[in-house]
């Protein structure tokens, strides 16, 4: 079995047009998503969401990168230390 970290991602969406793709792309890694939270902020017309994983690197790294192409979507992971969980 493949090594896995703890990382979170969090997103930022400005654009509504893009939720449909965002959901698309979380379905695809739900295998390793353990939990998500989202925050509607809507005196900024924005949704915040946590998304909490526990997958290899590259899985994070490609989800990550794939929610941050979309248009309007902003991503970032952070990860665990790789001894520590």
């Amino acid at each position: 079995m493949e090594e896995t970290r703890l990382a979170v991602i969090a997103i930022i969406v400005k654009s509504k047009e893009s939720v449909e793709a965002l959901n698309e792309l979380l379905h695809q890694y739900s295998d390793f998503i353990i939990g998500r939270m989202g925050v509607p902020y809507r005196a900024k017309g924005l949704n915040v969401i946590s998304v909490v994983l526990d997958a290899p690197n590259q899985a994070i790294s490609s989800l990550a990168g794939k929610i941050g192409r979309l248009k309007g979507v902003t991503a970032k992971a952070v990860y665990s230390n790789p001894d520590k969980a």
